[in-house]
């Protein structure tokens, strides 16, 4: 197998018959190039349906209010929906088994200084639970905690960006004071989001200090809540969807009014991607399994080809004394040497392909394509051992028969 002579001899089979070898090489690269452009695109979209949700729980429910369209049982429509404490008490307990997080909401914009610093940034008034909905990670010091909301703290968690805008150079932000609108407040934690820029400019503090202090009123302007894990999606969304009817029962809306309580359900939406993905997936598997069956195909055809036409080379090597097992190795190490470089080669142009295009990508919602190494291994593999099956059988049948009869050309 390593002897040198056998290794010239191969090569220079190769070089004699080129035309056949670059068929060869050209039906299984193609076929691989094509594999792993087809998985990286499919593996692109999936990214991009992560990436859509990296910032927020994936089993969340989000609860906003608006006003009613339709009247119903003596209400006009134009009717404002105001969800109050007491709204987030009912559904936290009403609906408990169901409900993992859950945490109300309340935005302002304040104006926040340090020193000589100043800058605009949005306020969310929260429940400690917000953290788990958010994916909020906590680079220094902490998240807000009951007893904040007991005391109505006047704390703050800052996201990193408003620390570089406001500190600058300083190296910690916790434990100084932020004045928001003429109010001072103690920096308690620092935050990271997956979710980008916009999420590290905000500003959290607990929901019962933003209530004493803009309105004294125990408004919230929006609930949000992550449902039970242990729930699959069709479950989740039966919740959400009798969530719906009964807050609507609460504050005698309408079934059909659609703008007054809007829910969205994150489980709603992982169905349809899960489906849309499954139903991707399978395409591309056809299709790519189809690539490789025409290329073993292919592959197969040309080897017959190749031992058909080596016949009488076959009829000299056995009048010369070769065996029929060294006969059988060098078409079989040539097969597979010429597959597994032609294999690699497609590989690298189509991973290439992929990361040349995967700037341009982004418009069509594909996100970071690529393929993964060991899938395309083995599609390689696979056309491999087709093409060495495809060699070994004609091979081992002219191999056996007698060197005048092979001297004929006739198989």
């Amino acid at each position: 197998m390593f002897d040198i002579d056998f290794w010239r001899e191969i090569f220079q089979s190769i070089d004699k018959n080129r035309t056949r070898s670059l068929l060869s090489g050209f039906t299984v690269a193609f076929a691989i190039l094509l594999f792993a452009v087809l998985f990286g695109l499919a593996n692109g979209l999936n990214n991009t349906f992560s990436e859509a949700f990296v910032d927020d729980a994936a089993n969340s429910i989000f609860i906003r209010s608006g006003r009613t369209t339709k009247a119903h049982k003596g209400l006009q429509a134009g009717r404002r929906i105001q969800f109050k404490n007491e709204d987030f008490d009912y559904i936290k307990s009403d609906f408990e088994p169901s409900i993992e997080f859950i945490t109300s909401r309340i935005y302002r914009n304040v104006v926040a200084s340090y020193k000589n610093e100043k800058n605009n940034y949005l306020l969310r008034a929260v429940h400690p639970d917000h953290q788990y909905l958010e994916k909020t990670k906590i680079s220094k010091g902490r998240y807000l905690n009951q007893l904040d909301m007991q005391n109505s703290a006047k704390v703050i968690v800052i996201g990193d960006l408003v620390r570089q805008d406001l500190f600058l150079k300083e190296k910690d932000a916790v434990g100084n004071y932020i004045n928001l609108s003429g109010i001072s407040y103690k920096v308690v934690g620092v935050f990271k989001d997956d979710g980008g820029d916009d999420e590290e400019r905000i500003i959290y503090m607990p929901l019962t200090t933003a209530q004493n202090i803009y309105g004294n009123n125990d408004y919230v302007d929006q609930i949000n809540l992550t449902y039970n894990p242990a729930l699959d999606l069709n479950q989740a969304i039966d919740f959400g969807l009798d969530l719906e009817k009964q807050l609507k029962a609460r504050f005698t809306v309408a079934k059909n009014d659609q703008r007054a309580i809007r829910i969205s359900n994150m489980a709603m939406q992982n169905k349809g991607i899960n489906q849309m993905t499954s139903v991707l997936g399978i395409l591309i598997l056809i299709i790519g399994f189809g690539t490789l069956i025409a290329g073993v195909v292919g592959i197969s055809n040309i080897m017959i080809f190749i031992v058909k036409e080596r016949t009488k080379e076959i009829g000299i090597r056995k009048a010369l004394g070769a065996s029929p097992k060294s006969i059988i190795s060098i078409i079989l190490v040539e097969s597979v040497f010429i597959t597994t470089l032609a294999g690699y080669f497609g590989l690298l142009i189509g991973v290439g392909l992929l990361e040349w295009a995967s700037p341009h990508l982004k418009t069509y919602f594909i996100t970071d394509p690529s393929v993964s190494q060991t899938l395309v291994l083995m599609a390689t593999f696979t056309l491999i051992t087709a093409g060495a099956i495809a060699g070994y059988l004609p091979a081992k049948k002219a191999s056996l028969i007698k060197p005048i009869v092979a001297l004929r050309d006739e198989l």
